[in-house]
């Protein structure tokens, strides 16, 4: 594999959700050290699932892989990393400030951007702190979707210009009070990913468009702050193993026109191609296999009855939500399993149907209009810009709060707003007017992939705690999260795959989202190869697989909606259509 011939100290492996990142770092932190290095393999994903890949708990402290002798592998946990970021300023002052005070920091150090800055207080110290990590030949870094990794890797600088300016009296006080106090550690992470002796960006992609187009714009950004260079690695490349039918024909036909249009700017980065295993990447076996030749034989037929898969349309999803006249519809996931596409095809089929309907994201990769590829009467598209949302939030505050200050007021104002911190927030305000329109008609979100999700709906939390706290019990009110707890308000459908680490990160994110009060209305497991009837070997392998997994969302959820694997990417409004009228009749 070039990506890993002569291989630096650090590498990064990133690209836009549901490509195979995890699997392709967790098989070269396994090769490397196979090969006598000592490797620690760190996941940045705040829904990370190295654990489930390797069998075992692994959270947020170094744990060793006892099949792999030196190999050792740490999830930075956003609510762990949040937990001992407020224990390290709150020990030293309890017993000192008055409870009141106390509960004060306390207050100030709840929320997104401490989440934020304590997960990018421990990546940078793997960065920046060589005394710490000395043992370590290798640090692999399994990140989280693109949107949330470039977020991440843009911190270090962010962080460190912030500081630079001696900002005074940021809003964030309670969370930035404990980062001054690594200004070196900060400076020495920024150095250390730009050079590329010391650090190497893995780009994985599939060979699809969105996905190529999504390693160029990471590319480009990546290039921006100073990270150059780079390899990629298209995965899941469909092999001839997997037969001449239709279905193969033109999923492999699809492949080698999108690889034929591979973007100028990485085409001509050095690259790797992994093929599809009949599999799932679970399990140390199966990652030694993700860099071999795939071989017929692999592909040991399953049972005819795991593809006997009853019709669950995704019409019937939209019946019901329809049924209630207006209201939000938000399609949450890991990234990579559709929700795009899903939340796109839900709108559409509304639209159709004569009603008002906003489409809008909050994911930061999102390519809504490339999905619908071209305009639908009676729907309007949005995107939550985090950019957009930053100027007009900062624009706001100037003019509201800044407007009875003083010239100097004001400057220790817009000071204060250059913080980072404040990107969540701003965020969250373009966030609650969606979540308001919605009580006048149809508004269907993208959402981000998991982590990104979770951490706007902490923002949401927060804003209602604090309403909650201010208000009493005086007078009525009603924040964006109780509209997100009102089951007909809201309907929060869970898309997925039929594969082992999408369904158990959709059951994760279901129980965070219970403990908020907020319950799943539905499943939708999409691209499902059993629900496509395949013939070839290779195919009824990978169908075999999915059949616990469809009955495992069976047995959880309360509706659920089967998508087959298509043979063309289902994009613009004709083949989106197809979707909600679609049964399981054999392609």
């Amino acid at each position: 594999m070039k990506f890993l011939h002569n291989p630096p100290r650090f590498l990064f492996f990133t690209g836009k959700g549901g490509v195979g990142k995890t699997s392709v770092a967790c098989a070269s932190a396994l090769s490397l050290a196979r090969a006598g290095r000592k490797v620690l393999l760190v996941s940045t994903d705040p829904a990370s699932n190295i654990g489930q890949v390797f069998g075992l708990a692994v959270g947020n402290t170094v744990t060793a892989i006892p099949e792999v002798p030196g190999l050792s592998a740490l999830e930075i946990d956003p609510e762990q990393a949040a937990e001992a970021y407020r224990e390290r300023i709150l020990a030293p002052v309890r017993g000192v400030l008055p409870e009141t005070e106390l509960a004060g920091v306390a207050e100030s150090l709840s929320g997104s951007c401490t989440t934020e800055v304590a997960s990018f207080d421990e990546f940078t110290s793997l960065l920046g702190d060589d005394a710490a990590y000395a043992e370590y030949s290798h640090i692999i870094f399994d990140t989280a979707p693109t949107g949330h990794t470039i977020r991440l890797l843009q911190l270090p600088g962010s962080w460190t210009d912030f500081l630079a300016t001696g900002a005074g009296e940021p809003s964030c006080l309670g969370p930035l009070s404990g980062l001054d106090k690594h200004k070196e550690v900060y400076a020495r992470a920024v150095e250390a990913l730009a050079d590329p002796l010391r650090t190497r960006l893995v780009l994985v992609t599939r060979a699809q468009p969105s996905s190529l187009k999504e390693v160029e714009r990471t590319y480009l950004e990546l290039n921006q702050i100073g990270i150059r260079g780079g390899y990629l690695v298209v995965n899941g490349v469909l092999p001839e193993a997997a037969g001449e039918e239709e279905l193969a024909k033109a999923l492999r036909a699809r492949e080698a026109a999108a690889m034929e249009a591979i973007p100028g700017v990485v085409a001509e980065l050095p690259r790797d191609v992994l093929e599809l295993k009949p599999g799932n990447m679970v399990g140390i076996p199966a990652l030694e296999s993700l860099v071999a030749p795939t071989a017929g034989a692999d592909a040991e037929e399953g049972p005819s009855s795991a593809i006997d898969i009853e019709d669950a349309p995704l019409a019937a999803l939209v019946d019901g939500i329809e049924a209630d006249g207006h209201g939000l519809v938000m399609c949450m996931g890991k990234g990579g399993v559709g929700k795009t596409t899903v939340a796109a095809a839900i709108a559409v089929a509304l639209a159709r149907r004569g009603h008002a309907v906003h489409l809008t994201t909050t994911d930061p990769a999102a390519h809504l209009s490339e999905t619908l590829h071209g305009s639908v009467a009676g729907l309007t598209v949005s995107r939550i810009d985090p950019a957009a949302a930053i100027q007009e939030y900062r624009a706001h505050v100037m003019d509201t709060k800044g407007r009875s200050l003083d010239d100097e007021g004001r400057a220790a104002l817009a000071e204060d707003l250059m913080s980072p911190c404040t990107d969540e927030v701003a965020v969250f305000r373009q966030f609650s007017r969606v979540v308001q329109e919605s009580r006048r008609h149809f508004v269907v979100m993208d959402t981000a992939p998991t982590g990104h999700t979770l951490l706007l709906l902490d923002a949401t939390g927060s804003y209602h705690r604090e309403i909650s706290r201010q208000v009493g019990d005086s007078m009525g009110f009603v924040t964006p999260l109780m509209r997100l707890q009102d089951p007909v308000g809201t309907k929060v459908i869970l898309v997925t795959l039929a594969e082992t680490t999408p369904v158990l990160e959709a059951e994760e994110l279901k129980e965070d989202l219970e403990r908020a009060g907020i319950h799943p209305w539905a499943w939708v497991i999409n691209n499902s190869i059993a629900a496509a009837h395949p013939r070839s070997p290779f195919l009824r392998a990978r169908a075999a697989h999915e059949a616990d997994q469809i009955t495992k969302v069976r047995a959880i959820a309360d509706r659920v909606a089967l998508i087959p694997l298509l043979p063309e990417e289902p994009i613009g409004e004709a083949k989106l259509t197809a979707l909600t009228a679609f049964t399981s009749e054999r392609v």
